[in-house]
């Protein structure tokens, strides 16, 4: 009882300081719902997009690879740290610069109006059929767990699961919908000082219980009786190998923090370059402690099972199970609130940016190009109200997938590196024509989901038959044939990147514009750059680097 009590009045404060904190904004224009009226400071820009990307597939997910392998799954937390470096020193400057509402805005602006509208769509097919429903299944998994609903409520799991979807759903839709980014925002900079206490108390605890009361020497513990856990190079067989950190893992992770919609948009609400740039190498920094959260209990679970200490039936459950036996009871509310708000704030981060991208980028552009931006405002709210009903919908009947977290790194291959190709192309060419863009977008997701969901899919399976054929049954060694029948989807990630971009070049060879693209300076935004973001920037990347070195 003390637990639900903590939860709902944590989660209440923050629902209460987030509105409070709108009524400064004018929600009558679209720049005001969307962007908070460019007003966003570097720390509520930091906390937003830590707390946007941490979420239950992370948390959990992650958690439970590094039950499994240990720490090389870092990778998708850590290299984030450059990835952000690029986009606060490259991109940002280049958005603000042209006064951007939208990712596709910029796409209108160097190809054309389709071109936009295209990316647009695929942004938002690919958030209303996998993100926002994977974000809501994993989500209720948790909160149903942590509360034990069936029991509570006295239903079925399946029942239970509904009905958490469509509690978090909706609370969700309220802040996303009706808030506007500010609250968003503002709801994610609380939520993210929680997290990152609650978060590191997990581990905290679970240190003092290996090492007997000590935290140095529960790490001294971990290192010394499961030293292949702190091994950072991943093998073929691994989820992460080494080599696949060189290639797609940066394509993906420079799409989600440099181009996703749903991340960037915090960073194109800043209330100048300045504050852009020292927001975005804040979050760049406490990146980096990332894997404390979400790697090291993962590790601890795993000793703590492998001497009778836990009990884990499988990888995924081992956070959650590692929750309940290190907190006190005490702490427990306040921890799920603060889970809670990671969820709420990845469903509403994606749908705030769905709204975004509805409202400008189709709306206005193609339904009523006279509308007004109040008119604009309220119908990109009720498009995001059809979203959220349509991925509470979809979320449950995804609980007969093995992996939510594999699932979702796949799939979004499907838009992430079509998207990331013509973003690049349209950066560092002048004469690349529309018509290039478009078949790039649709080449490369056509090529990906041929390649990822027919030709792995019969490449596997016959390697597979003919390894029964030969009698090999070693579950070593069918792992090491099946890897080897098809490479790795990052891997393939980076092939369809660098084919797309050479048929784009190829195409703006024989037919380029008629005139070279010249960025126009809006004068929107203050964009006189922060003097050590260049210094910063460098010196995150050097302890990343180092990270690796160590860990090797």
């Amino acid at each position: 009882m003390i637990g639900i009590i903590s939860f709902v009045g944590f989660t209440a404060l923050v629902a209460i300081i987030s509105y409070l904190a709108t009524r400064s904004t004018d929600e009558t224009s679209s720049d005001g719902y969307f962007l908070g009226g460019r007003s966003l400071t570097a720390g509520v820009i930091a906390g937003s997009l830590l707390l946007t990307n941490l979420s239950t597939e992370q948390i959990v997910g992650l958690n439970g690879s590094a039950y499994s392998e240990g720490i090389l799954v870092m990778a998708w937390e850590t290299l984030a740290a450059i990835a952000m470096v690029v986009t606060a020193l490259y991109l940002l400057p280049r958005y603000l610069k042209s006064g951007l509402i939208t990712i596709p805005q910029f796409l209108s602006k160097r190809f054309d109006t389709t071109t936009k509208t295209l990316t647009s769509a695929l942004f938002l097919t690919g958030y209303v059929v996998v993100l926002l429903p994977t974000i809501l299944y994993s989500g209720s998994l948790a909160i149903s767990g942590m509360f034990d609903v069936p029991e509570l409520l006295g239903v079925s799991e399946q029942t239970a699961l509904w009905v958490c979807v469509w509690g978090i759903g909706i609370i969700g839709s309220i802040y996303a919908v009706f808030g506007g980014l500010k609250a968003v925002a503002v709801s994610d900079t609380i939520n993210a000082i929680g997290l990152l206490i609650g978060g590191l108390l997990i581990p905290i605890f679970g240190l003092l219980i290996v090492g007997d009361g000590s935290v140095s020497e529960g790490i001294a513990a971990l290192q010394t009786n499961i030293p292949e856990k702190f091994d950072s190079i991943g093998d073929k067989t691994a989820s992460v190998p080494f080599a696949t950190i060189f290639t797609g893992m940066m394509l993906v992770q420079l799409f989600y923090w440099g181009t996703n919609q749903q991340i960037i948009q915090r960073a194109l609400g800043a209330k100048n370059l300045k504050e852009g740039q020292k927001g975005l190498l804040l979050g760049s920094f406490i990146k980096i402690l990332g894997p404390l959260i979400v790697v090291l209990p993962g590790i601890i679970a795993f000793y703590m099972h492998k001497n009778g200490m836990l009990d884990v039936s499988a990888p995924d459950q081992a956070y959650g199970e590692l929750v309940k036996k290190v907190l006190p009871t005490s702490l427990i509310g306040f921890f799920a609130a603060v889970l809670f708000g990671a969820i709420l704030s990845s469903f509403n981060s994606v749908l705030n940016s769905s709204v975004t991208l509805f409202g400008i980028d189709i709306y206005k552009e193609h339904i009523n190009k006279d509308a007004d931006e109040k008119t604009t405002v309220k119908y990109g709210k009720l498009f995001g109200i059809v979203l959220a009903i349509g991925a509470m919908i979809i979320a449950p009947f995804l609980s007969d997938l093995d992996s939510i977290f594999a699932y979702l790194q796949r799939v979004n291959g499907i838009y992430s590196i079509p998207i990331l190709t013509i973003i690049f192309v349209g950066f560092v060419t002048k004469k690349v024509p529309a018509i290039a863009a478009k078949i790039g977008l649709l080449s490369g997701s056509i090529l990906y989901i041929i390649s990822e969901f027919v030709i792995r899919p019969n490449r596997i399976s016959s390697a597979l038959e003919e390894a029964a054929a030969n009698g090999i049954t070693s579950a070593e060694q069918l792992n090491e044939i099946e890897v080897d029948a098809y490479p790795h989807f990052l891997h393939i990630m980076a092939i369809l990147f660098l084919l797309n971009v050479i048929i784009m070049l190829i195409i703006g060879y024989f037919k380029p514009r008629k005139e070279a693209y010249q960025q126009e300076f809006t004068q929107e935004v203050d964009i006189t750059p922060w003097k050590h973001a260049k210094l910063a920037g460098v010196l995150i990347t050097i302890i990343v680097i180092a990270v690796y070195v160590y860990y090797s």
